[in-house]
């Protein structure tokens, strides 16, 4: 997908950094698919691999959106950092992202643990009692469908 220009440039986050932060800071993406001119939106919680730059998640082993993904892998984020309307000023403060990029449904092991791992990393604190409640064995990574959507452009914008 080719870059879209922003309308407002004064809002655009242009700094990586912010970009990666916001990225750590999430907890949930709302991921917009099509496949035939028929459109999906669905929202998953994620962990985010800054090192490969990509997003993990998991879902269950079938579904509409694994249909979807199967059929078109080439898939649209957001992710919200929602820090409140402004009562009596007619504004919102908020940084958003839109993140284009490709769903890979994962299928060696490795990887699945590693999103696991960046799952765990981005939204729990203690995640030591989880993985022995849901994961006693390498099987258990095959009770649901683990998903990477590697990053191919991003783009923030801020209301302040």
């Amino acid at each position: 997908m080719h870059p879209y220009h922003m309308n407002r440039k004064d809002r655009q986050i242009n700094d990586p950094n912010e970009l990666q932060r916001l990225l750590r800071n999430g907890k949930y993406a709302v991921i917009a698919l099509c496949r035939n001119n028929e459109p999906y939106i669905v929202t998953l919680s994620y962990g985010y691999d800054q090192t490969n730059n990509a997003l993990y998640f998991h879902t269950s082993r079938k579904g509409l959106k694994l249909d979807f993904i199967r059929d078109n892998p080439s898939v649209c984020a957001t992710v919200i950092e929602d820090r409140g309307y402004q009562p009596g000023q007619c504004s919102h403060l908020y940084s958003s992202l839109v993140v284009w990029g490709t769903m890979t449904v994962l299928e060696d092991l490795d990887e699945k643990k590693l999103a696991l791992n960046m799952l765990f990393r981005q939204l729990e604190t203690d995640p030591e009692p989880i993985r022995q409640r849901n994961i006693p064995s390498d099987k258990a990574y095959d009770a649901c469908t683990w998903l990477r959507l590697d990053i191919q452009h991003i783009t923030g914008k801020s209301g302040q």
